[in-house]
């Protein structure tokens, strides 16, 4: 008598576990909101959680390795310009969806999905199993990242506007002080912890997903206590999927065809499609909590949406990239150390 094989997922489909406890956290929140006092504690959690986030996202990313990189300038300008300037003006173009099939909220999450900083880890992953130029990723990534933390509050609020504060001195002091100031002090202070970090990444690792999910509780918990879920019907989020997966598609054969244009070879083709694709989900969530207060949790639902879909669509480009006949030039060596970034944007 045969055994009877258990049904497993695709490999070339891959289901982010992080996606699930996200997706878990939303339920809490929409169970058991943190309200009243709860809600003072749980926010104030997540201010100092933010904080945390960036100060060890400035700790563990290594500068002096990103600058390195500096050699292959026209590549990270084209990765660059594809995350903060042809991903945001693709948003506005998408002005015209709302609000027949987008209220406002969710094409303020759309605009603001559009003006996070690209992925480090998971643009490295997919080059490597394309066979790409790896290195060039590393710095890629490293870059846009380093170049969000100040463009993309600064997009947010010229884009924006009221919807993510303006330009108020209030909600810049908000950025300075929860996002910036934290990322210069571990850059500043790198040299003295990153022995540590090192030697415990792997519990702090569980501190940086902790802090995630903290702050999403926390996001979702206004959300609920404000009524905005309300205003998301099953029509509306099947609009928002499907504009989603269009935005995507655009910007992968933007990013690969385009760099043909501009004379790349395909070793950073498949570098620029990957990292210029790519939204991280760990910078943006925080960032939308210093950026829309109680509004954070529809602004956040497009950017959690369109990370699952950037994993399953990547996964399959890179296979069958790595099984293209017309690869002319073997894959570049992997470089000697990737720079170093929380756990939760390391697997984004």
């Amino acid at each position: 008598m045969s055994r009877r094989r258990t049904p497993r997922l695709p490999s070339w489909l891959p289901i982010d576990p992080y996606i699930l406890a996200l997706l878990g956290t939303v339920a809490l929140a929409a169970l058991l909101p943190a309200s009243g006092r709860a809600a003072d504690v749980a926010g104030g959690a997540s201010t100092g959680a933010v904080a945390l986030l960036f100060f060890l996202y400035g700790a563990r990313l290594s500068t002096r390795e990103a600058l390195d990189g500096l050699r292959h300038w026209r590549l990270h300008v084209t990765v660059l310009a594809a995350t903060f300037v042809v991903f945001p003006l693709l948003g506005l173009a998408a002005r015209g969806l709302e609000p027949a099939l987008l209220t406002p909220e969710l094409y303020s999450g759309l605009l603001f999905l559009c003006l996070v900083p690209s992925t480090i880890q998971s643009s490295i992953a997919f080059t490597s199993m394309a066979r790409g130029n790896v290195p060039a990723a590393i710095c890629a990534g490293s870059f846009s990242s380093l170049a969000g933390i100040v463009l993309t509050p600064l997009l947010a609020a010229l884009l924006l506007g009221g919807g993510a504060g303006g330009f108020s001195a209030d909600s810049l002091l908000r950025i300075v002080l929860q996002l910036l100031v934290p990322f210069l002090a571990g850059q500043l202070l790198r040299r003295w912890v990153s022995g540590f970090l090192v030697r415990h990444k792997k519990v702090l690792g569980y501190v940086d997903r902790g802090s995630i999910l903290l702050v999403v509780y926390t996001a979702f918990s206004e959300g609920m206590t404000a009524g905005v879920w309300h205003q998301v019907t099953p029509v509306r989020l099947g609009a928002l999927l499907a504009v989603e997966a269009v935005l995507l598609a655009a910007m992968l054969t933007l990013t690969w065809f385009g760099a043909k244009r501009l004379g790349f070879g395909r070793a950073d083709r498949i570098a620029i499609q990957f990292a210029g694709s790519k939204k991280s989900l760990a910078a943006g969530l925080p960032m939308a909590t210093v950026l829309f207060g109680a509004q954070a949790s529809l602004a956040v639902l497009p950017l959690m949406l369109f990370h699952q879909m950037q994993l399953m669509v990547c996964a399959v480009i890179a296979k069958r990239r790595a099984q293209d006949p017309d690869r002319t030039a073997p894959a570049p060596r992997r470089a000697p150390a990737a720079p170093e970034a929380p756990a939760a944007l390391r697997t984004r």
